[in-house]
């Protein structure tokens, strides 16, 4: 089953305000702040089919003229799912590239050997899969002696002119600005040469190595010259994690801090988005300072927010003039004056607020976001990971448990990958000493403990993955450790449910495509519970990717069971995960947190110790899970408090979803 939900997920993060304009006049009024031509798609799949398709006619045009088509490829997540879709049309459409000669952008460097790096990769996802002559295919050498780089990288430069150039480059952009591994700092006159990676550049490659200490910390990269060189580039960026990356290539100024941004300097280089990556981009963010908008509720609100920012005054503080100076007329004379938009919007954020996520019982709740009734609810909160449910909404689920209702927990995933070896090797001591004492003959359960640890601590290497036995131990050591946060919380064993979704359980960071059985088993506990309320993770910037499939996961489900009473009576919420919360516009449900629930919180997610300081996976982010959900939750607080609303300690957010 293909599952793809990407669009319309998307589309609940982006107010009305984005259209494709209709004519020339309105594109170039629309994106005059823009310096590099973008193309915004509502989905990655539909972007990543557009600039497929776009190579695959370069390709075959050049096999018409009989000529070679030099191809330039860089590794990342972004560039995969237009690699899938030239696989598909290799095997479908008959695309043929025997005519490609392939050029690797990067490769990292030192590696242990050829069977590891940013090639293998590329082989495994593309490469390989389609008629590409392994003649022509051309990369940096990540094994070669140090001394031996220089030439190599001259040596390199010399082979692209000798094909002719590089017709077509196909670029991600880092989460520091870089493309391929030009990081900042790199000059515009940089060519293929040995760099030394930044903690952003190595954050992402663990991807590729598992983990930060398996990454190189060096790397063979085409420099900014020799990207610029090609006659054609495209830059892809997908999720909101790039959106200020994005903003900052497109239209800020050309400069080495963002080597994205030299693509201004380039006559044929564009940028293929969709509208997550495009969020910040002006014409997206605050089209007011563009263009004339259609104005609704939430575009409204996202503009009084952004004015009290700019003027530094509370909602019902701003005056006409405050509207005027900064763009925002059209506002006066649609409602008059700044005192009825003021109180209008004052009030909407007003009613976000609720102590009763669950509604409070015998409440008129028309102008709620929550409801009263039933009482109490059934409540099902999924969890992508063993974790997510209290570092994203510890506060809410609490005030749910305490306020009666049945909550139930929904675990979507073992996590095992995102357990370090120490732990296992920990718990297998542990189990022997019990053994020692109770059990003192010999036993097969101790023996396979003892297995395990010898081969955690004296076979395996760098690289090698896990076997089943320790991914069996990793995801029982994240199962009980969630466990406890849920008897610390309240919710009791039997209402604790670990779904272990096939697709995540491949021992690798590269998980499965969503399927059938993934959504079968959703949808079985959907059927079962049959919730009033449900809670459902919603992060689009998740640097693990599992967060989004997870959600793909519950939307297909319910989908499938649209037509069932029950759900159409149940409520939805989507939450945030540690890195970030919901704009302002778009949230429709605040629960504020008192300073003892945060404590609370705190250590209900201190209650997975495996992901604490020893955690693989921590992402681009120093601070421990617990200090970002603290940070991130006093943050929504106070801009509350700076918009002129009461003042909390924290504040837990959450968007509402409609089935379609």
């Amino acid at each position: 089953m293909k599952t793809n939900l990407s669009s319309q997920i998307t589309l609940t993060r982006i107010p009305v305000r984005y259209y494709r304009p209709e004519n020339a006049y309105e594109q170039s009024v629309l994106t005059r702040m823009e310096n590099i031509p973008t193309n915004i798609y509502e989905s990655l799949d539909e972007g990543s089919a557009a600039v497929a398709s776009e190579i695959a006619s370069l390709i075959r045009k050049k096999q018409n003229e009989g000529k070679n088509f030099v191809l330039a490829i860089s590794g990342g997540h972004s560039p995969l799912s237009v690699y899938k879709e030239l696989i598909r049309m290799h095997k479908e459409e008959k695309l043929s590239f025997h005519n490609v000669i392939i050029f690797n952008v990067y490769e990292f460097y030192p590696l242990p050997n050829t069977s590891a790096g940013n090639l293998v990769q590329l082989k495994e996802a593309f490469l390989d899969q389609v008629d590409i002559l392994p003649e022509n295919i051309y990369s940096p050498d990540g094994t070669i002696p140090k001394d031996k780089i220089y030439e190599f990288s001259r040596n390199y430069e010399q082979r692209i002119q000798e094909v002719g150039g590089i017709d077509y480059v196909l670029l991600g952009i880092g989460h520091a600005g870089s493309i391929g591994l030009n990081v900042p700092g790199s000059s515009l006159n940089s060519t293929t040469r040995l760099v030394t990676l930044d903690s952003d550049s190595r954050n992402e490659a663990t991807k590729i190595f598992s983990s930060l200490e398996n990454v190189p910390m060096n790397a063979i990269t085409m420099g900014i010259s020799t990207i610029l060189k090609a006659k054609n580039i495209m830059l892809l960026a997908w999720g909101e994690d790039k959106a200020p990356m994005v903003q900052k290539a497109v239209e800020g100024k050309v400069n080495d801090v963002v080597p994205a941004s030299y693509l201004q300097t380039h006559n044929n280089a564009r940028l293929a988005i969709d509208l997550s990556a495009a969020y910040e981009l002006t014409r997206i963010s605050h089209p007011w300072l563009v263009t004339n908008c259609e104005w609704d509720s939430k575009l409204i609100r996202r503009a009084i927010v952004w004015l009290c920012m700019i003027t530094d005054k509370p909602i019902l503080k701003l005056t006409n003039k405050d509207y005027s100076e900064h763009g925002l007329g059209e506002l006066l004379a649609l409602y008059g004056s700044a005192y009825n938009v003021n109180i209008q919007i004052f009030n909407d954020l007003q009613h976000t607020i609720t102590g009763w996520p669950g509604g409070k019982p015998n409440a008129d709740d028309s102008n709620r976001p929550e409801r009263a009734t039933p009482y109490p609810k059934t409540v099902l909160v999924f969890s992508p990971h063993p974790d997510d449910d209290v570092i994203s909404m510890g506060g809410t689920l609490r005030r749910l448990v305490d306020q009666k209702h049945n909550v139930h927990i929904a675990y979507e995933t073992s996590g095992n990958i995102a357990v370090g070896d120490e732990e296992v090797v920990r718990y297998v001591s542990f189990l022997k000493d019990i053994s020692d004492k109770y059990l003192p003959e010999q036993n097969p359960l101790l023996d396979k403990a003892l297995e395990i640890k010898d081969f955690l601590l004296n076979v395996k290497k760098e690289g090698d993955m896990d076997t089943k036995d320790i991914l069996f131990m990793k995801g029982r050591i994240r199962r009980e450790e969630a466990r406890t946060a849920d008897r610390f919380m309240g919710v009791p064993e039997e209402r604790v449910h670990f779904l272990d979704l096939p697709f995540y359980e491949t021992g690798k960071v590269k998980k499965n495509d969503l399927s059938e059985a993934d959504v079968t088993i959703v949808k079985a506990l959907l059927q079962e519970i049959k919730p009033d309320e449900m809670f459902v993770a919603g992060d689009l910037a998740d640097p693990h990717g599992t967060h989004k499939v997870c959600l793909d996961a519950v939307l297909a489900a319910i989908d499938e069971l649209k037509g069932e009473e029950w759900l159409k009576n149940c409520r939805i919420w989507m939450y945030r995960g540690a890195w970030a919360e919901w704009e302002m516009d778009h949230i429709e449900m605040a629960v504020p947190i008192s300073p003892e629930e945060l404590r609370l919180k705190r250590n209900s997610i201190l209650k997975h110790q495996s992901q604490m300081e020893s955690a693989p996976f921590l992402g681009n982010d120093e601070r421990l899970f617990w200090q970002r959900a603290e940070d991130r939750n006093r943050a929504t607080a106070n801009l509350y408090n700076k918009l002129g609303l009461a003042s909390y300690e924290a504040i837990e957010a959450f968007v509402q979803y409609h089935p379609l």
